[in-house]
């Protein structure tokens, strides 16, 4: 009888906002051998390159990414839809 071959579980390590792939990993690879030999770890970085500061600048060199861009005018017109609601119940 062969012996099947065990796949590793294939994880998708996904970074913070501001952050990267590279970080992650090199923060994961500091778990211990008896874990991380044991799963087939897959890192991507985000797909817009960090437009602000990171909170881990001085600690970790760039380049940074985010996994979406802010639209100040949706977070507006969200700020201004939760009001509407918010009054309709609350208001005569």
């Amino acid at each position: 009888m062969e012996k099947e071959s065990k796949r590793k579980p294939r994880i998708l390590c996904l970074h913070g906002y501001r952050e990267s792939a590279e970080i992650l990993k090199k923060l994961i690879l500091r778990w211990p051998e008896s874990v991380t030999g044991k799963l087939d770890l897959v890192f991507l970085d985000a797909p817009f390159p960090a437009k602000g500061k990171s909170r881990l600048e001085g600690f970790f060199d760039p380049p940074y990414f985010e996994w979406f861009r802010f639209n100040k005018v949706f977070i507006l017109a969200s700020f201004n839809f939760n009001d509407s609601i918010y009054s309709k119940k609350n208001t005569p």
